[in-house]
Formats: structure tokens, C-alpha cells, sequence
């Protein structure tokens, strides 16, 4: 357990990994990501796409099942560097009363994994229109927009 001591801190002290997130389980803080590694782990045991746990999560499909969660959550721990086993063990000994609080934590961890780290931004300053823009998506050429006359 001494491994899972050092992985584990409590309060602020804990930043995500770059992509992650720091998941509250059993009282600590650990760090937490699915890289590709962890989600080609999770299909292949599953034989689920990890979009269609998305899918689940945001309530387009069925349900997500209690052993889908726990696995997502000790492979997001492995991906924060936890050993597997003692991943495993961490998440298999949380009772069933942890399931909905393990949820939302799978969640986090499925739908950061499809956040883009720099997601572009599109200001006025570069030419681009504004958030309160509405647009048709096609460009002022192509929409026939033009220019006031002067």
C-alpha cells in the first residue's frame, strides 16, 4: 500500500495530468487519465467502444453497467500511474454505495479524454466572427454577404 500512499494526497496538492483529472476515491486524491493505451484495454476486455460509453454517459444510449465504471475508473488510475493491481484492488474494495460517485468520475474521465488540449479560440482580434455571430456556415462569398458600399 505504500505505493498507493505516494500516489495519494489530500487537498490541493494533487494536479491533474494533462488530460486528466484527480479523482476523489476513498477519502484521497489520485491523479487519473485514459490515453489510448487504457481505452484500447477497455474495448478489447469489453468489446465496447469507448464512444459508446460516451454515448452512455451523456444519456444517448443504455445505461452504463457498474463493472463498465469500475474498470474505466482503475484504468484512468493506471493511467495516472497507479500499478494495475494496486488499481485494481483499490477500485474492486469500494463498496457498491461508491458506484454513482465512481460514474461520474468514469465520466469525467471519458469525456476529457475527447476535450482537445488547446482547443482553438475565435476572437474579432483574428478575423474570426464572434460567439454571438450567427452564421448559415458558409462564408460571406459564398453566401452572397457582402461589404457595405461606401
Amino acid at each position: 500500500m505504500a505505493i498507493a500512499d505516494s500516489m495519494a494526497r489530500g487537498g490541493i496538492t494533487v494536479s491533474p495530468p494533462k488530460g486528466g483529472i484527480v479523482a476523489e476515491i476513498a477519502g484521497r486524491s489520485y491523479r487519473a487519465i485514459l490515453r489510448n493505451d487504457e481505452i484500447e484495454r477497455f474495448e478489447a476486455q469489453h468489446d465496447l467502444g469507448i464512444f459508446e460509453m460516451l454515448k452512455r454517459f451523456l444519456g444517448q444510449s443504455t445505461a452504463p453497467q457498474a463493472r463498465h465504471v469500475r474498470d474505466l475508473v482503475a484504468l484512468g488510475l493506471v493511467g495516472g500511474g497507479m500499478m494495475d493491481r494496486l488499481a485494481d484492488d483499490l477500485v474492486r474494495d469500494l463498496p457498491p454505495s461508491e458506484n454513482f460517485a465512481l460514474r461520474q468520475i468514469a465520466a469525467d474521465l471519458v469525456m476529457i479524454a475527447f476535450t482537445p488540449e488547446n482547443p482553438e479560440k475565435k476572437s474579432g482580434e483574428d478575423g474570426s466572427l464572434g460567439s454571438d455571430a450567427e452564421t448559415d456556415g458558409m462564408s460571406p462569398a459564398a453566401s452572397g454577404a457582402s461589404s457595405p458600399q461606401d
